[in-house]
């Protein structure tokens, strides 16, 4: 007998591309100009479709994670690989038959592109040659030279990384290592009790109703676009569309973390085939500035996730004097244009939040022109990016009037711009730092995350709203975690943080909102103020015969 699960996979694929088939056709017929009753057809096929599409989801089996038992080895340890939890041994073993004796002070000065090692458990480990190579980026392991970086690894590697590919780096080990704090035992006793529980796997029938929730969003709004002809029901179809666009900024989160099929190639392709196609926005870019914001959450310097000048400045600290963009490799500082714009940045930031979607555009096409990076599916992602030009700018165009379709393209790009609130809510608020992170039981990095990220408390019931981002200080512990199952993480890590007196930041969406707004405000006043280093803007200083 044929698995019921199996068949319902099966139908739902058919399902799926049949549906997507009638819907380009109703996009084609609108622009050209096909008669009404081929629109209306097409369209009354796709409603039985839709129907179909979701009694599948109802034949699917129900999740059920795979507990493992209790781990009572300390030589070994549970891990991740590709979604299920194995026991593997603490100490990845080493190619060599004798480690050389190191002191942390040594390994600390080994921290330059030229010359970086790492350590892991105890062993040191000399990556100098796979910086380069490194599929996050080489500005992550740059941040992490001559660091301690076993918690760091942990959180992003699965178990195959530490058997096949850590031992040939392996050059020694530490000779006095210090004493584990005691927050770190049982944060990381917190994601033995992850993985045991099996919570490291995934539901993919959580992700096949997330699939018909999105299909359900841009169903409704291109038939709101199209087949509907008030404007105000084009309005609503454009609502509709960026509510759409912030759904799918979920899924596309966490694809990008390899938590959806655990194998990091997959996701990749997946993230830029759809992310692309349906989003317009290149994986390849978001992985490069997320995984190092991960790393260096909050660093003045390092962090590119907070580094929005000369628009905006996120905190005083920003404008005190001028700093380093080791991701965008520029000086960034309070010349007369970026003052202009932090002056008055409390009046600029919901505007910019409507319209910041056009710049993760541009910095899409940058990313796919930047030859000097690598990049994973480089081509698949320009294609992708330039048909989700197309069919934007085509539905967009069946509008009534050009005013319409410009206010079609706006109105749907301010509301997927609640996602850009979402997402800044979560940390520009937080504590920001210059300099090195993770020296000593102060900023290690289960504190360093807990001290800049912030959770948005709300109902369970609209965890769907919120994709994940709601819990952002147990995603930042925990990276790889299903989204599904960060709720249940967040009862532990809140247990550890009380037991251990470490400040855990929860507040509502509207406080968190106006954290952010008010720091933002404290900023600009400084600003007007003139309490910051100012230094001349050659290009503004020439266009005004100054200098």
């Amino acid at each position: 007998m044929i698995p019921l699960r199996f068949l319902s996979q099966k139908l739902e694929l058919t399902i799926t591309w049949i549906l997507l088939s009638c819907l380009f056709s109703v996009v084609f017929a609108r622009s050209s100009n096909r008669p009404a009753d081929t629109e209306r057809q097409l369209l009354n096929w796709s409603v039985p479709m839709a129907a179909s599409l979701l009694a599948a989801r109802f034949l699917s089996s129900k999740y059920k994670p795979k507990k493992q038992v209790e781990n009572t080895d300390k030589t070994m340890t549970f891990k991740h690989d590709r979604g299920e939890t194995k026991l593997v041994p603490l100490v990845p073993k080493s190619n060599k038959k004798k480690l050389k004796k190191y002191t942390m002070a040594e390994v600390a000065k080994k921290c330059t592109p030229d010359d970086l090692w790492i350590i892991i458990q105890g062993r040191v480990y000399d990556i100098t040659n796979y910086v380069d190579k490194h599929p996050g980026g080489k500005l992550v392991l740059n941040s992490m030279g001559g660091k301690d970086c076993t918690d760091v690894f942990a959180n992003y590697h699965q178990a195959r990384v530490y058997q096949t590919m850590l031992p040939a780096y392996c050059i020694g080990e530490i000779g006095n290592p210090s004493e584990v704090y005691p927050h770190v035992k049982d944060f990381r006793q917190i994601e033995q009790d992850l993985l045991q529980q099996g919570l490291f796997e995934t539901d993919q029938q959580y992700y096949r109703n997330m699939y018909l929730w999105l299909a359900s969003i841009f169903i409704a709004s291109l038939y709101c676009s199209l087949y509907l002809s008030s404007t105000a029901s084009h309005m609503f179809g454009a609502v509709l569309m960026g509510f759409f666009w912030q759904q799918f900024a979920g899924i596309g989160h966490d694809i990008g973390h390899s938590s959806v099929s655990h194998n990091f190639y997959t996701d990749h392709f997946n993230g830029s085939l759809y992310g692309c196609l349906f989003m317009g926005i290149s994986t390849g870019w978001w992985k490069r500035t997320h995984n190092l914001h991960h790393v260096v959450c909050n660093s003045i310097e390092n962090d590119p996730d907070v580094q929005h000048m000369p628009v905006l400045a996120v905190s005083p600290k920003f404008i005190e004097k001028p700093f380093w963009s080791t991701y965008h490799k520029r000086l960034m500082q309070m010349d007369s244009i970026t003052a202009f714009f932090v002056r008055n940045q409390h009046i600029l930031f919901f505007p910019l939040m409507a319209v910041a979607r056009f710049n993760l555009y541009i910095q899409s096409w940058i990313m796919i022109f930047n030859k000097d990076f690598k990049m994973y599916n480089r081509g698949v992602e320009a294609a992708g990016l330039t048909f989700f030009i197309v069919w934007v700018l085509s539905l967009a165009l069946c509008m009534n009037s050009w005013f319409e379709s410009v206010a079609w393209v706006l109105l749907s790009h301010a509301v997927a711009g609640i996602l850009h609130i979402q997402i800044v809510i979560s940390h520009w608020a937080m504590e920001t730092y210059s300099g090195s992170a993770y020296n000593n039981a102060d900023d290690e990095w289960y504190k360093m995350q807990l001290a800049t990220t912030m959770n948005v408390d709300c109902y369970e019931w609209m965890d769907f709203l919120h994709i994940g981002l709601q819990f952002q200080i147990e995603h930042h512990l925990f990276p790889m975690l299903p989204r599904h199952n960060l709720r249940k993480a967040r009862k532990m890590v809140k247990q550890v943080c009380e037991k251990h007196g470490i400040p855990y930041h929860e507040k509502s969406f509207y406080e968190a909102v106006k954290c952010t707004y008010d720091l933002l405000c404290v900023t600009a006043a400084k600003a007007r103020a003139g309490d910051y280093l100012k230094v001349p803007n050659l290009i503004a200083d020439g266009m005004n015969a100054q200098g």
